[in-house]
């Protein structure tokens, strides 16, 4: 298990290390002021992140989910899924409302993304998911008692592996796929996005899937 670094988890609302992301944030805030616009901080349950054993990676924000809403997976279709998944296997309570404030509470699970702050056209480049991965390496860290993770999609997967000082080549991404990494399982999967499910590259079936791999793992 990674030691905890000296590292921020979180960047600062106006972090200025990725430009074109600031640049793209700064452009939305004045189109959208009663937006959140700004990065994206991890989703935890209430008991905190010492109740964590279970941490999902995604890619980004999206512009009008968790960029609007502030919390990951909240405001569009992929969260949906997500979400319901979590309520299916005991990951999660409450009602999802697709919004922050709604009574949706996390358990034993905690949520982050490896880029924090929305990309345009959701794609980050290389160099701003390395500069996000100083916020994922201590976010992984704050969790002491983390048993699994599971990446959503080859960016996630793959920052995921660095951040967990391994090599991507010695575990490449596959969907339904689970590796041990310094310690702690890696489960992954296609993004739960509108388009994967869409086009049938994820279905609901197979989603499930992995969740249920990942709560066998968790029960053992």
């Amino acid at each position: 298990m990674l030691s905890s670094p000296a590292l921020p988890v979180d960047p600062d609302r106006d972090c200025p290390l990725c430009p074109r992301l600031h640049d793209f944030i700064a452009g939305w805030r004045q189109r959208e002021p009663g937006w959140y616009n700004a990065p994206v901080s991890s989703f935890l349950p209430p008991e905190g992140e010492d109740s964590v054993r279970f941490l999902i990676v995604g890619l980004a924000p999206g512009v009008r989910g968790a960029n609007r809403t502030g919390r990951p997976f909240t405001g569009d279709y992929a969260g949906d899924l997500l979400y319901a998944t979590l309520k299916r296997f005991g990951m999660a309570r409450g009602e999802f409302e697709a919004r922050p404030d709604d009574s949706l509470e996390l358990i034993g699970t905690a949520i982050t993304n490896a880029v924090r702050c929305v990309p345009p056209d959701n794609k980050p480049v290389g160099a701003e998911i390395n500069t996000c991965r100083t916020f994922l390496v201590p976010t992984i860290a704050r969790f002491r008692n983390l048993k699994a993770i599971l990446t959503l999609g080859s960016i996630g997967h793959q920052s995921t592996v660095r951040a967990l000082g391994a090599r991507v080549a010695a575990v490449p991404f596959k969907h339904g796929a689970r590796s041990d990494v310094g310690g702690i399982a890696v489960f992954s999967s296609y993004h739960c996005s509108r388009y994967n499910t869409n086009t049938g590259v994820l279905t609901e079936e197979m989603f499930v899937n992995v969740f249920r791999d990942v709560a066998k793992f968790l029960q053992e």
